[in-house]
């Protein structure tokens, strides 16, 4: 697996996923048709292939890229779509801040929180999908700092770091009703203690947000 430049992509089978807003204490099923996620986070020297930017703080080619906004990796997204020659997946509204997604483009994209949480089960149903210390780098392995992708065991359907080391930005709201436009973050940091870092742990931030522990990986859709 290449782990600096490289953007190796897994597909990911059919399944259903339950989701749940602990707010209104309502939970409801997903059903998920076949997908494609990256293996790893995108690294910061794949973002600056494509983007000709090095936004973060700890630099390492093959650690992943962090301090970046769910804005910016939605334009990452089309600016590597373009790169690949797929069609853009997101159309960017002139005023820089509304984003839309187009459900017939084939290009890459931010996963959904359901897809996302499907992905890094792969098929397991507990909270995590092997030892923490053996799949995952948070404050109690981390030393307190960023590593480099794919140095921890991968989950059975070969995807790395879906736990630990980057929070991972989620193309899905994350409660509109509270939060207006504030996006989901998914699979915990380094930084983060050990309880934060579940399948089912869900955080939120506003889509300018920019922070040292939070990154994204791409998802595409399936072809038909």
């Amino acid at each position: 697996m290449n782990t600096s430049a490289g953007h190796e992509m897994i597909a990911i089978p059919p399944g259903q996923v339950t989701l749940s807003d602990r707010r209104t204490q309502r939970s409801w099923p997903v059903d998920l048709a076949p997908y494609q996620l990256g293996a790893h986070p995108v690294t910061q020297a794949l973002y600056a292939q494509v983007t000709g930017a090095r936004p973060s703080t700890a630099q390492a080619d093959a650690a992943p890229v962090e301090g970046v906004s769910w804005q910016d990796a939605v334009r990452f997204c089309n600016a590597l779509s373009q790169r690949d020659g797929f069609a853009p997946a997101y159309r960017l509204h002139a005023d820089g801040e509304g984003v839309e997604r187009d459900p017939s483009a084939d290009g890459y994209r931010l996963p959904t929180e359901a897809e996302w949480q499907h992905a890094c089960r792969a098929g397991t149903t507990g909270p995590r999908y092997g030892p923490l210390d053996d799949i995952a780098w948070y404050r109690g392995n981390s030393g307190e700092r960023l590593h480099d992708v794919g140095g921890k065991r991968p989950n059975a359907w070969g995807l790395h770091d879906m736990l630990g080391n980057v929070w991972e930005w989620c193309w899905d709201l994350y409660d509109a009703e509270v939060y207006g436009t504030y996006r989901v973050l998914r699979g915990g940091g380094w930084f983060d203690e050990h309880w934060s870092c579940r399948a089912s742990v869900r955080r939120r931030s506003h889509p300018t947000f920019r922070v040292d522990d939070v990154g994204f990986r791409v998802a595409r859709t399936a072809e038909r």
